[in-house]
């Protein structure tokens, strides 16, 4: 099977790793990739918003599948043209991606399928913002409805800073507070049959202690020790195929990769967001995890033939990711900066920790970052606590001047806290 991955960020590194490693896969090509990836697939120049471009790279290099890694081709309809040109393609419509590229859709397909969510008000007004934050009191979530790089959401006691983020989005949803800790549980649909993979916890906040500002996730780890059993299966009847059913019914079938981010409430399981694609971090330890070769699985939800896939099987160990981001995250991020001690990684702690590449590229013979968040250090282990050390073992070799990583990721679970 020939592949290609579109994308450029840590999360199409962990495809790409685990796409390598799947002796079905006889030809691996992403666009345009990053410096990591280089090492495992070929990577090609191309606009990866751009539906013709992609499409006609794919017929160009003659691969079986294309899989779609980001939201913004997604929400931009570059699956929908490659579907058109007749190749299979991992990844949801233009119109089903609506339920990522705006929060009052996803609010909308939930309350029609009778998913558990937070309440919510669509706002467009700035006397329509006062109202709902007055109706539901602090601390204030308030979401950009459309794509923000996951960081469009602002979750805040200030009003002044609630507002202020409102007052900066064209349309916001305002909705109430939702306590309880937070998972991650991806689901491999292809419109009929939803497959759950196993669930992960990341950490949004760029500080230690959840303190910072929101990012696009600093680290993650799975399995959930404290989690219910049941969560998945219960998350699979309540979430997952109720969505999926309602879509189909509203003639825009769902696709790929639906993630739920949950609240796990007072009130049982809530819905925070839905995403139309793999999670970064989340998906470095989900993959980290996952033994079933992953080729098969995303050709079978391409084809609609998932209901005939052998269960899939996950190793006992744990897997934890640990985000290595630059100066000034989530802020300017400054770039440029050389990064060195990525030999020592592979060299000192392969197979159980190794570096999967976000925001880098390629000056001369060194590697250099290239955005926010620059590398995910992922390591595997017996549990977590050997999990951990291994991963920040392996963010000590690492030098970038400036850069920044959170210390306690899946710290409290791994003690039991």
């Amino acid at each position: 099977m020939k592949v290609l991955v579109i994308g450029t960020g840590a999360r199409e590194h962990a495809l790409c790793r685990s796409l390598s490693l799947d002796p079905a896969v006889t030809a691996l090509h992403c666009a345009p990739g990053n410096a990591g990836i280089a090492e495992v697939a070929e990577l090609h120049p191309v606009d990866a918003l751009d539906g013709a471009a992609v499409s006609a790279l794919a017929a160009r290099l003659g691969v079986d599948l294309v899989v779609v890694g980001p939201e913004a081709p997604l929400v931009a309809g570059v699956a929908d043209a490659v579907r058109e040109a007749g190749i299979a393609v991992f990844g949801p419509s233009k119109e089903a991606a609506r339920l990522e590229g705006s929060k009052a859709f996803a609010k909308d397909v939930m309350a029609a399928a009778g998913v558990p969510t937070a309440r919510s008000y669509v706002c467009t007004t700035e006397a329509e913002v006062d109202e709902a934050l007055d109706a539901f009191g602090p601390p204030y979530v308030v979401k950009d409805d459309g794509l923000a790089a996951g960081k469009g959401v602002v979750v805040t006691a200030d009003l002044d800073a609630a507002k202020a983020h409102a007052g900066a989005c064209d349309r916001v949803v305002i909705e109430e507070y939702l306590d309880g800790p937070e998972v991650s549980l991806f689901a491999v649909t292809d419109g009929e049959t939803v497959l759950p993979l196993q669930p992960a916890q990341d950490f949004k906040r760029a500080l230690d202690n959840d303190e910072g500002p929101n990012t696009g996730g600093m680290g993650a780890y799975s399995p959930l020790p404290w989690a219910d059993p049941k969560l998945v299966d219960d998350v699979l009847q309540s979430v997952l195929q109720p969505t999926v059913d309602e879509l189909r019914r509203r003639g825009t079938p769902f696709s790929g990769l639906l993630y739920a981010g949950l609240a796990i409430t007072s009130r049982g399981v809530r819905v925070i967001e839905f995403n139309a694609r793999f999670g970064d971090p989340e998906t470095q330890v989900v993959l980290a995890r996952l033994k079933t070769p992953l080729a098969g699985i995303l050709m079978a939800a391409a084809t609609g033939n998932l209901a005939n896939l052998e269960p899939l099987r996950w190793s006992d160990d744990a897997a934890v990711t640990v985000v290595v981001a630059s100066h000034n995250y989530p802020g300017t991020p400054r770039t440029g900066d050389p990064i060195t001690g990525l030999d020592a990684v592979a060299e000192l702690d392969a197979p159980h920790a190794y570096v999967l590449h976000a925001g880098t590229k390629r000056d001369g013979d060194t590697v250099v970052s290239a955005g926010g968040r620059v590398l995910s250090v992922t390591a595997t282990g017996g549990d977590l606590a050997e999990a951990r050390e291994r991963a920040y073992r392996a963010v000590s070799r690492i030098h970038l001047d400036g850069s920044q990583h959170r210390t306690d990721i899946a710290a409290k679970a791994a003690t039991g806290a």
